[in-house]
């Protein structure tokens, strides 16, 4: 058996968590659900798992550090010795069925408690020995043998809901979904999401307390809400600014609202209404970056009658 540390990838300087740190990387990497058809990556998950037992527990990882046990949790020196039990295991028969993998046969479970738990929150109540004494990975051509995993547990209806998304909710890439029993959720709008688009909750439906079924998915079809500053046009949006005349004449600056505030737009001489300016970055989030912000001009007069310009206006009419 190899040294525990070096299967985990720890040493001896390593603490509790960066133990349990080690173990998750590794039992995900190699777990049989994960690899099915890899009978090394199955021993090596089985590696995993022994050199945790000894490690991820306090007592064991103790004697193996003082040489009393190897990395199996066996004792040094008693296999097989006067004091053996049934099998030659030091401790007797409830030996093997506390001894970690040496123990996996006769329904015993193949992993520590700590261990146990580890995986199950990983892999939905997988980890660890099944009802009946099943193993959690059994089936055909299944190294670790036992009866078929448990059946999983019944999933209730899904529950479609209308979800009116603002254009602050598309910049940020959230919105709150309200559901049928007054309940709000936080749900991700995906970059580029489209005006009808529906996204999956998964298991955020509403359901009664203590049910045996697992939760439904919440459907949430997306309803653009129009906005008064800008129209959406894929992942870019579309502004108007208006320009003073003597702005669009004379050049100048004005200001632009942006999803992010206000900017001063720099108006060349002469510019024209319905120039459009692409500010770039300034559009919805999309996959890779963001899309841009287009603003169109619309050139405007005076809000008062200005002689000099009907002058001005009138002499280059005759000419």
């Amino acid at each position: 058996m190899k040294n525990p540390y070096t299967v985990l990838g720890v040493n001896k300087a390593s603490n509790e968590k960066d133990v349990k740190s080690a173990f998750r990387k590794m039992a995900k990497k190699f777990h049989p659900d994960q690899n099915p058809n890899d009978p090394k990556a199955q021993a090596k998950f089985a590696e995993v798992n022994q050199a945790y037992e000894v490690l991820g527990d306090t007592e064991k990882r103790g004697q193996f550090d003082r040489g009393e046990i190897d990395g199996e949790g066996k004792p040094k020196g008693f296999a097989g010795g006067p004091f053996a039990g049934a099998g030659g295991h030091p401790r007797g028969a409830r030996g093997r069925q506390q001894g970690g993998m040496g123990g996996m046969g006769g329904g015993s479970n193949p992993f520590g408690a700590d261990a146990e738990d580890i995986l199950s929150q990983m892999f939905g109540g997988m980890g660890g020995a099944q009802q009946g004494g099943a193993s959690p990975f059994a089936g055909a051509g299944n190294p670790f043998g036992g009866q078929q995993r448990q059946q999983a547990k019944p999933k209730s209806a899904d529950v479609k809901v209308k979800v009116a998304v603002k254009l602050d909710d598309l910049a940020r890439g959230k919105v709150n979904v309200t559901l049928p029993d007054g309940t709000r959720v936080a749900a991700s709008i995906p970059a580029g999401a489209k005006d009808g688009q529906t996204i999956r909750l998964a298991e955020k439906a509403p359901q009664a307390p203590m049910s045996a079924q697992k939760a439904g998915d919440v459907l949430a079809t997306l309803f653009f809400k129009s906005d008064p500053r800008f129209r959406v046009e894929g992942s870019d949006l579309r502004g108007t600014v208006n320009v003073p005349l003597d702005v669009a004449v004379l050049g100048g600056s004005v200001s632009v609202e942006t999803l992010d505030g206000k900017i001063a737009l720099k108006v060349p001489a002469w510019t024209k209404s319905g120039k459009v300016f692409r500010l770039k970055g300034r559009g919805l989030p999309k996959k890779g970056g963001y899309g841009d912000l287009m603003i169109v001009t619309s050139v405007q007069l005076p809000d008062e009658p200005d002689a000099e310009l009907t002058a001005l206006m009138e002499k280059m009419r005759v000419s």
